[in-house]
């Protein structure tokens, strides 16, 4: 039998990523925290290399993302931004948000992470959604009722 071999963890990648109520806060192999921002009210036209430029009057900008529909592939108006350190990531915070880009006010703040209650589609609806069960033929199937 060949005996396995573990694989090397990327140095660059990162270590671990904390999730509390508030943000996202990551923290790479080297200690360093980093934090993940997010970026609403977004004009269509940005482009991530819009949004870079601007992070980068507050410090070393580590990742942009701007977030499509998957079926155009257009802009859905927002997107998420890594920078190098916490400082940096609130500075940009207090710079941007408000600020305007492209004609549109931007809204800058720590970035959440996803919730797990995320309200899916499909199913059996749930308030005011008509329910499953013979939905829209008055009940079919559902046997005599006697008033």
């Amino acid at each position: 039998m060949e005996a396995r071999q573990e694989k090397k963890p990327d140095r660059n990648r990162l270590e671990k990523a904390v999730y509390d109520n508030s943000s996202i806060t990551l923290t790479s192999r080297k200690g360093d925290i980093k934090l993940k921002l997010y970026l609403g009210n977004l004009s269509y036209e940005t482009t991530e290399e819009d949004l870079k430029s601007a992070l980068q009057e507050f410090g070393q900008v580590e990742s942009v993302n701007i977030i499509n529909d998957k079926f155009s592939g257009r802009s859905k108006g927002f997107g998420f931004a890594e920078m190098a350190s916490r400082d940096e990531a609130q500075a940009a915070i207090e710079g941007l948000n408000g600020k305007e880009l492209k004609g549109r006010t931007l809204k800058v703040n720590e970035a959440r992470p996803k919730s797990d209650n995320r309200r899916g589609r499909g199913g059996y609806g749930g308030p005011n959604r008509g329910g499953g069960r013979g939905s829209g033929r008055g009940g079919q199937g559902r046997g005599r009722r006697e008033y």
